[in-house]
């Protein structure tokens, strides 16, 4: 299916919920899923590779972890960029692992990697993402990505504001830019009003964001 590029109206949301209900919620059951039963390494791979997304795109992501995924866990910054070059697999092939390295240097010493238990320990959803988000040994996440890697391994809650998503909204006029929130304060006030949107057009929350990015992409992916 080819983008959708047409101003977005509620009409055309509820078409789409509907025509993609049951693959959304079956999206959303798999990330699910990852919490329930997936290892810390499992979490530590769902991270890179919201690290690889940033600033690219979803394809561009799966590619690059594939292409690193035997150097997870030990792999140097130097070997990474050789198997991202090598497989053609991402626009950032030298920061990006970098970035990976840093952030797993970080979280080795901070929690053994057990991401998890580190997860578990916020009381707070917000806080943890805040956590996830503001600190500066983990690299390249910000708001937007550390939502994204909290609701891909099953934490439900958070909105991904992204490019495809902020469009949406703009159409809707339930913002007035399509500009990504660059501060916390923005992207929460953000956040919320997507949160009442949902709620005055009664389709859930998280199924709302994968509609919208749907709507964008043509695709339901994570």
């Amino acid at each position: 299916m080819r983008p959708n590029r047409q101003p977005v109206v509620v009409a055309d949301i509820r078409a789409t919920h509907k025509a993609r209900r049951k693959e959304i919620r079956a999206r959303l059951d798999q990330f699910r899923d990852v919490w329930r039963n997936g290892s810390d390494a499992q979490l530590w791979e769902e991270l890179v590779y919201c690290i690889f997304t940033a600033g690219a795109s979803a394809r561009m992501g799966f590619r690059a972890v594939e292409a690193v995924r035997p150097l997870l866990m030990n792999g140097t910054r130097e070997a990474m960029t050789r198997a991202l070059k090598s497989a053609g697999a991402h626009r950032f092939p030298v920061e990006r692992p970098g970035y990976i390295v840093v952030t797993r240097s970080y979280l080795r010493e901070h929690c053994n990697l057990a991401l998890r238990e580190k997860l578990l320990s916020f009381a707070d959803p917000i806080e943890r993402r805040d956590w996830l988000a503001r600190e500066k040994q983990i690299k390249g996440l910000g708001y937007k990505e550390s939502s994204h890697f909290l609701r891909n391994i099953g934490l439900l809650g958070h909105a991904i504001l992204d490019k495809h998503v902020m469009n949406c909204l703009t159409d809707l006029k339930v913002v007035e830019t399509p500009k990504p929130p660059a501060t916390r304060a923005r992207y929460l006030e953000t956040e919320e009003r997507l949160r009442s949107f949902a709620r005055e057009i009664r389709i859930d929350f998280d199924e709302l964001d994968l509609v919208l990015w749907s709507m964008k992409t043509g695709e339901v992916l994570k």
